[in-house]
Formats: C-alpha cells, structure tokens, sequence
C-alpha cells in the first residue's frame, strides 16, 4: 500500500517511508514535497527530535533563533526542546525528508487527519480544521508545544482535546482518516 497523503490547501505531499511500526517504535520517517510559500509555523517537542535533510531545491529551517537555508544533501536537527520551524521561500517546489527519533504515532496520525480534513474541505484557508475541538485535539497528539507568551494558550488547547476525546472525535477521526 502506498503511503502518500496530499493536502490540497498547502499543496503539498508527505510519503511515510517508515512508521512507528515498522521500526517498533525507533523512528517516523517522511518524504515532504513542499510547495513555496508552505511550512510549519514555530513550536517545539518534548519528546523527540526532528532531522530534516534537503533533497532537493532548499528548505529552511530555524533552530532557536537561527535560520539555516538548507540545500541538497544539507541537513539539520531539532532537538527536544528546541524551537523550530520549517518553510520554503525558495519561489519552487522543494523536496525534502524528516526523521523523528523515536518514532511518533500521534505525529503520524495527525498528519492522515489533518490532510484527509483539508481534502474533504473542514479546513479554513490557513490550513488548520474549522473544528476548533478538532484543531486542539490534533495539536495535543503531534506532541507540539508553544514557544514563549504563545504557551499560555496550551492550556487552553489541551482543555479543547479532552473535550474532543470526551465527544468521541478522536475515534471518529482516527476510524475515518488513519490508514496505515
């Protein structure tokens, strides 16, 4: 089965190339075709790391407050704790691969999600689920967190995702969207 996923919003496309359970549960790896103008705002994890390495045109990437324009066979790590953020600004397609360690399944799961929302139209133009409950729920699962003044909106989010397990989206969302 392939394991490719577009969202038709961002216009871009990620292929798992190894999930949490093919590597029991040592690694998530992804390939990113990423359109200009696309990329993930600033956060961090606390329980992985994040490697991204360019395999085509150029990709930036921002570790704490330094941005690195990665190009072909360049590559950077995001450390636990650290803040980050990756983007293409570069005027075409780029093409690149992230490697978390140790594998993520919520990661997983919420990037199946939140692209199969945004293919079936429950995303806003921005990208993220009209469903507020939705959005906060997919953000507690990635195991993304807030950098500065923004993490006092984190307990807000987390109250929202319980919330969204209470009404029973979660298993509605993982039953309709999670495939592999």
């Amino acid at each position: 089965m392939e394991r490719k996923i577009y969202n038709p919003i961002q216009k871009d496309t990620v292929t798992f190339l190894k999930t949490d359970a093919d590597t029991n549960g040592q690694c998530t790896l992804v390939e990113v075709e990423l359109a200009n103008g696309g990329g993930v705002g600033l956060h961090y994890h606390k329980t992985y790391s994040e490697s991204f390495e360019c395999l085509e045109g150029e990709v930036q990437v921002q570790l704490g407050k330094t941005i690195h324009t990665l190009k072909t066979g360049e590559s950077a790590t995001a450390n636990p704790n650290i803040n980050h953020l990756f983007r293409n600004r570069s005027g075409k397609l780029c093409k690149f691969r992230v490697e978390l360690k140790p594998a993520s399944r919520g990661f997983e799961k919420s990037l199946q999600i939140g692209y199969g929302l945004a293919r079936d139209g429950q995303c806003s133009p921005n990208g993220f689920p009209r469903d507020k409950l939705v959005l906060a729920w997919l953000f507690d699962i990635s195991e993304s967190n807030l950098p500065g003044w923004r993490s006092i909106f984190e307990f807000i989010l987390r109250w929202q995702a319980k919330k969204a397990r209470k009404k029973g989206l979660d298993k509605r969302l993982i039953a309709e969207y999670v495939k592999f």
